[in-house]
């Protein structure tokens, strides 16, 4: 026994020699000469990635005029009311810069953000090999943030597009872009969240791939890659209060900006449609009140009249669980989902009504032809506050009616408006003040199905 002991204590002296060895020589000057391979086993490195991909990815030097008001007194309506100041904004010249990623070398095709290439009138490409080429805008859309440029140019290195959709919470992800003017800076990291909508872009249409991949000013229109060097994002805006890089980084999936590119480069703008409902995130605690525990989408909440939606039997209290068999898991991704498609496209719609998964086809409408507000309803009386500032009544045993709304009232912010009738809680029917009291007693969250003059609207009270 003490030889085993003695022999093992050898064995750790030894073994701590060794890795005390191993450590000096990291400390010291013999950094550069540590081997390429432990045993058979090679050290691992993103450079193999780094060398193949770093050529699609370039620099972007923007030139341009904006409309800037040389008297800022102007921008007061009661100076200019009172006083006779002209107003005549000046031209006033500017340099920005930022990066993109050739996505397609025979025609020159480089992808990057609206904003990088926003008010240019000059635009200037540098590739990795230093080439300086004039780019054109082929097509912006502000809306999803996404630009398409060209140049003309031989040997140019295109990316491989990854498949956005099946990225996964954890996955590895690589950065490449110009922050600060830095050339070609790599970072790495991991894909910290999915379907992101942090309420940046200027139009809504947001389903956001987040990062922890050093991200800062420069990297827009950058490259987010996977680990087989496949582009899986297009790398947009960071959140942070500073200006720097916190670990909170933003990058539209491949998927949406191909889709925005396709009608970029086909029609030179994006012509959205629209499904025509108005809808929000459906919350675990009103997904219980009305049986569908687990589901995640977007829960329907009103139906314009004529709408995609009202054509294919869509209806309020409908959650929307996929679009063309993709899940849509949240408001902001359905939202997203349908920004990308055209007027005139089909659409597979996946629903779940009163429990039961439904499919139902839907041709997307023009914007112009529905006026869709979003709402969302809201007792006094010991109900909820979320419906306090509310005068409620029977309604001759058919529902709750509304007899007047406070203004100002939670009641009144949440949507609710006079001469609305509650008729459900949830699945529960409610006849009366009694049986809503009941239906709503103990829950903090809960759904009301409405009738508004001919319609019928549901709405989420929290």
């Amino acid at each position: 026994m003490k030889h085993s002991i003695a022999h093992s204590a050898s064995r750790a002296a030894k073994l701590a020699a060794a890795l005390t060895a191993s450590l000096m020589l990291a400390c010291g000057t013999a950094v550069a000469q540590l081997p390429a391979k432990i045993g058979d086993t090679p050290l691992p490195s993103l450079a193999p990635i780094i060398k193949r991909t770093s050529p699609a990815v370039v620099g972007i030097a923007v030139e341009g005029t904006v409309q800037q008001q040389t008297n800022p007194l102007m921008q007061d309506p009661f100076f200019r009311r009172f006083f006779d100041m002209p107003d005549t904004p000046q031209e006033r010249q500017f340099q920005a810069s930022g990066s993109g990623v050739i996505v397609d070398a025979q025609q020159g095709y480089i992808i990057t953000n609206a904003h990088v290439v926003e008010n240019a009138k000059d635009i200037t490409v540098t590739l990795l090999d230093n080439r300086k080429l004039k780019a054109i805008v082929k097509g912006s859309d502000p809306g999803a943030d996404i630009a398409v440029l060209q140049v003309k140019a031989n040997n140019l290195t295109a990316v491989t597009l990854a498949d956005s959709s099946k990225v996964q919470v954890g996955d590895f992800v690589i950065a490449i872009g110009n922050p600060f003017g830095l050339e070609h800076t790599v970072t790495s990291g991991i894909v910290s969240a999915l379907g992101r909508a942090p309420g940046i872009s200027r139009d809504g249409f947001e389903d956001l791939i987040q990062t922890d991949a050093a991200i800062n000013p420069g990297n827009s229109g950058g490259a987010l890659l996977d680990l087989n060097g496949q582009l899986l994002g297009i790398n947009s805006s960071i959140y942070s209060s500073s200006g720097g890089n916190i670990g909170i980084g933003f990058a539209i999936p491949i998927n949406m900006a191909k889709a925005v590119m396709d009608q970029l480069i086909k029609y030179g703008k994006v012509q959205r449609g629209v499904l025509g409902v108005t809808m929000q995130t459906l919350g675990s605690e009103v997904a219980g009140s009305i049986g569908a525990e687990g589901v995640e989408g977007a829960l329907v909440s009103e139906v314009a009249e004529g709408s995609a939606a009202d054509k294919a039997g869509i209806k309020p209290g409908d959650i929307i669980t996929s679009i063309n068999g993709k899940p849509t898991r949240t408001g902001a991704a359905l939202r997203a989902a349908i920004g990308i498609l055209r007027v005139g496209d089909k659409v597979e719609v996946g629903i779940l009504r009163d429990g039961k998964p439904r499919r139902v086809t839907a041709s997307i409408g023009e914007a112009a032809d529905l006026t869709v507000a979003a709402k969302s309803a809201g007792g006094s009386n010991g109900l909820p506050s979320g419906l306090s500032g509310a005068e409620l009544a029977n309604n001759n045993g058919e529902g709750v009616l509304v007899a007047s709304v406070a203004d100002g009232s939670n009641a009144a912010q949440n949507g609710l408006r006079r001469n609305d009738v509650i008729i459900a809680v949830g699945r529960t029917r409610v006849s009366n003040v009694k049986d809503l009291r009941e239906a709503v007693k103990g829950a903090n969250s809960f759904l009301l199905t409405i009738e508004r003059g001919n319609r019928t609207l549901v709405a989420v009270i929290r």
